[in-house]
């Protein structure tokens, strides 16, 4: 899923190219995209863009006559930006805008066809659809505690739960607790001040970083490599790689949809972590280190 540094060069790159623009029209490929009936979809026809925002991990369009588009990539939903009048494509493509200055394409590469688009009047509809996240570059060391220990949860859940912090998600919090050197299954409530302190730098550091980074490799061209999994990456999708720290096997635990990457050295203190199902599986035969793994890898 397009996060928030992949979210905000997402953002650059349509100011830069529909702002001031006129709205053409917008064709649907796939109806079940369009999340929204009132105001009619047709009633974006004609308006200029006044402006882009990010809402969460949503990309908004500023139009005229007070109208906001809103679209929601969630995990696989990409951008292209093409010349005026391109055609949707057929296996992936979900809808068209065509502004004045070009169109841009929405595709989802995935048979859960989960990207969204609302067309809303009026910023208290905005509103409505903001889960209430702070956001995370912009939080004092206090409005950044209070959303850390508003529930007891794992740090991991917490960074990427929309109610706590905006666009966060799965990779990037991976990387955030890497470079505070945190436990992804630490409890939120039993962290002191100074840890606070020290996962609020890490992650807008974190943040800041990768946002430069992408905006470094993208320079004017649209992006179009977005993706949760990138070589540079210190633990995210690098399991059983070495640690660019210490060199330990990145290591990870499953859990739904989700998964966390980790390296035991610098994060758990050389402990390996387990997931529930694997715990109820194994009970006591589960590794607590990375020695007795590689014991139980040799003996199989």
């Amino acid at each position: 899923m397009p996060e928030l540094p992949d979210v905000a060069l997402y953002l650059e790159a349509l100011e830069a190219r529909t702002v001031g623009a006129r709205l053409e029209q917008i064709r649907l490929a796939s109806p079940f995209v369009l999340r929204s009936f009132e105001p009619p979809l047709e009633a974006a026809a004609g308006r200029t863009v006044l402006g882009l925002r990010r809402v969460g991990k949503r990309i908004v369009f500023a139009l005229s006559e007070d109208l906001f588009l809103s679209i929601h990539l969630m995990i696989a939903g990409r951008f292209r930006w093409k010349e005026a009048g391109t055609k949707i494509p057929g296996k992936l493509g979900l809808a068209g805008f065509d502004f004045s200055t070009g169109t841009l394409l929405l595709t989802e590469a995935s048979q859960k066809k989960r990207a969204a688009i609302h067309l809303l009047r009026g910023e208290s509809s905005l509103r409505a659809l903001d889960a209430g996240g702070i956001e995370p570059l912009e939080a004092t060391v206090e409005q950044y505690a209070a959303a850390l220990r508003r529930e007891n949860h794992t740090i991991k859940r917490s960074l990427t739960d929309p109610r706590l912090f905006a666009g966060i998600g799965n990779a990037y919090s991976d990387e955030i607790l890497h470079r505070a050197r945190m436990s992804p299954l630490r409890l939120t409530r039993r962290m002191s001040d100074l840890e606070i302190e020290g996962l609020r730098t890490a992650t807008q550091a974190t943040l800041i970083v990768w946002i430069e980074r992408l905006r470094q490799d993208t320079g004017d061209r649209f992006p179009e490599k977005v993706t949760a999994f990138r070589p540079e990456m210190a633990v995210h999708g690098r399991f059983r790689q070495p640690c660019p720290v210490c060199a330990t096997p990145v290591q990870r635990i499953v859990h739904a949809e989700n998964e966390s990457n980790y390296c035991p050295t610098c994060q758990t203190k050389g402990k390996l972590l387990a997931d529930r199902a694997l715990s109820r599986l194994l009970r006591g035969d589960w590794p607590k280190s990375l020695a007795e793994l590689e014991e139980m890898k040799s003996r199989g």
